[in-house]
């Protein structure tokens, strides 16, 4: 049936004039341009033009197909271009999955040079895949997921880009400030507040506090990490947090970072990535300008 080929053929016809003319510039032979039309008219059972002497006359058919074609072959050459941009990472869009609620300061830092290094690639985080980001990422809902957590799977590569160490968040004022680590103990009588999410999900709780058959007074979950960390200020509870972010916010409020336990919880910010697609140009930028995005520790 019809191909992009027959329509480009008429409308060569049409510029160039005659059928030698317009067989050169679509770099073929006149006897393939002439084939190739006899078996579309075969096909569809019309014919598309009639010779006049060594002239060319469309039928009413032809016509109808060059309309199309002067109306279509713009627009695949459009796409064309448009995929060569993609292709070359100049156009296109990076949409990013967050698994990780405090990570986000640290993704801002990411994507501020990268806008300017890619003025045609958009950029927009979705933050609604909390804990279901790796089927976002197997059903193309999104192409990087940030996330601490990585679970390895076939047709998906984790990339660790920032190391970092989870501590406890307390008020200079708390009687915890002073410490160089706390114990789970130590938690037993105080208000944790977290983001909003399970507690197997949270490694406060996972790596630290049910190996030791302890649990906060309270927890209190809060969403935004500057209302969280004010309220700790504020004396009005503690909190785990990423060292980096709570170092990036110690000279605004009266926060101080303690370890938790002698040897601390250590974690990472992983990029997954679709099987391949870390060879995409603008993805591989991402990743770089990743891994060299760093905060005080």
């Amino acid at each position: 049936m019809i191909e992009r080929i027959h329509l480009s053929i008429l409308r060569a016809i049409e510029t160039q004039g005659s059928l030698t003319a317009a067989a050169d510039s679509l770099h073929l032979t006149q006897s393939a341009l002439s084939h190739s039309i006899k078996k579309l008219e075969r096909q569809v059972g019309v014919v598309l033009w009639e010779k006049d002497g060594r002239a060319i006359r469309l039928t009413q058919a032809g016509h109808y197909l060059l309309k199309s074609a002067n109306r279509l072959l713009p627009q695949f050459e459009h796409i064309d271009s448009v995929l060569n941009q993609f292709a070359k990472g100049e156009k296109g869009s990076l949409r990013i999955g967050m698994e990780c609620h405090p990570c986000y300061q640290w993704l801002l830092r990411v994507v501020e040079p990268y806008l300017e290094q890619y003025s045609g690639i958009d950029v927009d985080v979705k933050q609604r895949f909390q804990f279901g980001g790796l089927a976002a990422l197997f059903n193309y809902d999104i192409d990087v997921l940030v996330t601490p957590d990585p679970l390895q799977k076939k047709g998906v590569n984790f990339y660790p880009v920032f190391d970092y160490e989870l501590v406890l968040v307390t008020s200079n004022k708390h009687n915890l400030a002073v410490k160089k680590s706390v114990v789970a103990e130590d938690l037993a009588n105080e208000v944790l507040l977290t983001y909003p999410v399970e507690t197997a999900r949270l490694d406060l709780f996972t790596q630290f506090l049910l190996p030791a058959s302890v649990s906060p007074k309270k927890v209190k979950t809060i969403e935004a990490t500057e209302v969280m960390l004010q309220m700790v200020a504020a004396g009005r509870g503690v909190a785990a947090l990423p060292s980096w972010l709570a170092e990036d916010y110690a000279d605004k409020l009266a926060i101080s970072r303690v370890r938790c336990g002698k040897a601390g919880i250590h974690k990472a910010i992983h990029l997954g990535i679709r099987d391949g697609e870390e060879r995409f140009q603008h993805v591989q930028s991402f990743l770089a300008l990743a891994k060299n995005t760093r905060f005080r520790q």
